[in-house]
């Protein structure tokens, strides 16, 4: 079989393949995409990013869990939420989202491959299946994601037993859901099901849950999932998970705890799609799980062959993967317009409530030996938020003492993954305290409360607290 020659090959269509492909596009190259599923879109599309968010969403509304902040009542659907209901929208959400990254590759005339793509030397990839084909490329990049790591003690293929992936199909509500893991899935989905009023246990080695926010903010949402319903089990772990038949687990764990349950959720991390692509045969390595290292432009040890996304690990957010993509092509091609990706990135996740921050936590700050002075305003003493109902809100400022100038945003509360943005937009000003004093936001708004954090800083530079 002859090759058919590219600029650029991508393997994988998620955030990442996505946008490194139509980048190079953009710009006149010729470029091949692989993807080994049926959809293209990747775990944003289909398991993670959107269905996770839809689904919260979802929660909300059939929950009436706003309403009831608003006007004190039961505004809920009056029957049995079933699993028809829970996942509806977010079939139509997922549909859409397929259908606008399959466009876009159309629209930037990329050519697609269906199958599975691997490696034969380091320009080379084969694609088995559907469109079988043998492909070299000046320049590859490596896109394919993450999956759900299952550890080795837990029957994953029991009915009962979910991770971020399969609950998806999820057959039926669960009366009691035992969530394995604290980090951002673990969370999202806990909070997802208790405000539909499933029983939900959380069991994390540690006693804080999301150890990369800042101390208070984590303590201020593990307090809101507590007063949601949720029961936190910490620091504990999973030694032992029986199956009883096939409605029923039991879970024995190191505490000597013993918990029944009909619905179990592993999250306890993931790991990268690489086991499958011979990179031996190009000579790309990698870490633990997986993990492709790369260098600041996004290069592997192979200068030709990038990698971007979930593939290379921690930030792995949706977000920040298109960004990597997107420098790495400019980088590949020498395009010269745009040369690193935001210093400062906004992490969003969407527990119930909502929490996003970008910059310094106080801990890194204290760490580094940087003085400051801390900036707070809360939700319920903001018109805009004692109109929306939250009570427990909160956005947190961390300003450099000497002047001021702002180096850390935290926000807990409705709509935190918006709000935060006025402050990454601030931070990646180099801004200091006089940008939102000065600044005359609308009223009434949640904005607002960054200029009364700010007063509240400034307050305590006088006071010299």
């Amino acid at each position: 079989m002859s090759a058919k020659k590219y600029d650029l090959i991508v393997i994988g269509s998620g955030p990442a393949g996505e946008k490194g492909a139509a980048q190079a596009a953009y710009f006149g190259k010729k470029v091949a995409l692989i993807e080994i599923e049926a959809i293209y879109g990747g775990a944003a599309a289909n398991t993670g990013t959107l269905p996770s968010k839809t689904l919260r969403e979802t929660s909300l509304t059939l929950s009436g869990l706003k309403a009831r902040k608003l006007y004190g009542l039961d505004l809920s659907i009056q029957r049995e939420c079933t699993v028809q209901d829970f996942l509806h929208h977010e079939k139509q959400v997922v549909k859409s989202e397929q259908s606008r990254v399959e466009n876009n590759l159309l629209k930037h005339k990329i050519d697609t491959y269906r199958g599975e793509g691997f490696f034969v030397d380091d320009h080379t990839v084969e694609v088995k299946g559907q469109d079988a084909a043998v492909l070299k490329g000046e320049i590859i990049l490596i896109a394919t994601g993450s999956s759900p790591f299952h550890p080795p003690n837990i029957p994953v293929e029991h009915p009962a037993i979910y991770d971020s992936d399969s609950i998806l199909r999820l057959r039926r509500m669960p009366a009691e859901l035992v969530v394995i893991g604290g980090g951002v899935i673990g969370c999202e989905y806990a909070c997802t099901f208790a405000a539909l009023g499933v029983k939900v246990s959380l069991i994390n080695g540690r006693h804080e849950i999301l150890g990369f926010l800042d101390s208070e903010i984590s303590q201020n949402l593990r307090d809101s999932m507590i007063r949601l319903g949720i029961e936190f089990i910490a620091p504990d772990r999973v030694s032992t998970v029986y199956p009883r038949d096939e409605d029923e687990v039991t879970l024995s764990l190191e505490s000597g705890k013993i918990i029944n349950c009909d619905t179990v959720l592993i999250a306890t991390g993931r790991k990268s799609n690489t086991g499958n692509l011979n990179l031996i045969a190009a000579g790309v390595e990698t870490a633990n799980r997986g993990l492709i290292e790369v260098n600041s432009n996004y290069q592997t040890n192979i200068p030709h062959i990038y990698a971007a996304g979930d593939v290379i690990g921690f930030p792995a957010l949706a977000s920040t993967s298109m960004e990597q993509a997107r420098l790495a092509m400019v980088h590949a091609f020498d395009l010269g317009y745009k040369k690193d990706v935001a210093p400062v990135a906004a992490y969003g996740i969407y527990t119930i409530p909502e929490v996003s921050m970008a910059g310094y936590t106080q801990e890194q700050l204290e760490e580094e030996n940087i003085e400051y002075v801390v900036g707070r305003a809360y939700y319920n003493q903001n018109a805009r938020g004692m109109i929306i109902g939250d009570q427990h809100g909160l956005l947190k400022l961390l300003y450099r003492k000497e002047d001021l100038k702002l180096m850390g945003v935290h926000v807990v509360g409705d709509i935190a993954s918006e709000l935060v943005h006025t402050g990454l937009i601030a931070l990646m000003s180099d801004a200091h305290s006089d940008l939102f004093i000065r600044t005359c936001f609308n009223y009434p708004t949640l904005s607002e409360l960054y200029k009364y954090a700010t007063y509240d800083a400034m307050g305590k530079v006088k006071r010299n607290d």
